[in-house]
């Protein structure tokens, strides 16, 4: 995965554990896709300061991700949920088993939606 977009994910997941300051810049960098000069023209700083904030913060990211794993944990679960409903799509259940089936679909579908639409934390 591309360092950027890594970063990107990383931040979603634990940028409030970051410095104001930090967040701002990985967001202009990763997320915005800003040059670390143009991110020190709009900032009022230097190039290097950008550079080395935006340098720390990765660091940082990447520890936290090491000791805790929430992306990890977050894309191993999301592959599976999408596994479950992939198979459970192409089943094709016996009348009396429907209220089932679709209960179980419901249930890993809900738990997706709930994975992708949640911040993180």
């Amino acid at each position: 995965m591309e360092k950027r977009v890594q970063a990107d994910w990383l931040l979603d997941f634990y940028g409030p554990l970051l410095t104001p300051r930090q967040q701002t810049l990985l967001r202009l960098y990763c997320g915005e896709d800003l040059s670390l000069g143009e991110i020190a023209a709009q900032e009022g700083i230097s190039r290097q300061a950008v550079h080395d904030a935006v340098r720390r913060g990765q660091a940082q990211l990447l520890a936290y991700e090491a000791r805790l794993g929430l992306l990890a944990r977050h894309r191993r679960l999301q592959e599976r949920v999408s596994r479950g409903v992939a198979m459970l799509s192409a089943l094709r259940s016996a009348p009396e088993d429907r209220a089932a089936f679709q209960e179980a679909l419901g249930i890993l579908t809900q738990l997706l939606d709930d994975e992708e639409g949640s911040d993180g934390l």
